[in-house]
């Protein structure tokens, strides 16, 4: 049973921090690419960040230039979840965030982040951040 679960979305104001957390099932982690997606109203879900995840380690392969500098993708194998750390935060960062995985080489899952998800097999319900001005 795949399944990953998002949580730590929340209201903050302008300038604050929040981070994310997916916990993931044993299947999921195992996948090559996991990623953070965010969706707000009326706009189409946009990829925030992908990371490839291999025996060797894991290596960022997607930053949208919007948080370039302000997030971080970090993964933590022991508890086998994927946490997303947003720093100076601005009101166009709210959105709804999603998790995702999928079996993606590294160039597929950079796609993935530029695409907004493309060839992602596997998602979250969400975590909504809202952030005030």
């Amino acid at each position: 049973q795949v399944n990953l679960v998002e949580s730590g979305g929340g209201s903050v104001q302008a300038g604050g921090s929040l981070r994310l957390s997916c916990a993931a099932s044993d299947f999921t982690y195992s996948a090559t690419c996991m990623g953070w997606f965010r969706q707000a109203p009326g706009k189409e879900r946009e990829g925030v960040g992908t990371i490839s995840i291999g025996i060797g380690g894991a290596s960022i392969t997607y930053y949208a230039d919007s948080v370039k500098g302000r997030f971080t993708i970090s993964p933590d194998n022991s508890k086998k979840t994927l946490y997303l750390q947003m720093d100076s935060l601005k009101p166009e960062d709210s959105a709804m965030y999603y998790c995702a995985a999928g079996e993606l080489g590294y160039w597929d899952c950079n796609s993935a982040g530029r695409g907004g998800g493309l060839g992602m097999e596997y998602w979250g319900k969400g975590t909504l951040v809202t952030i005030s001005s």
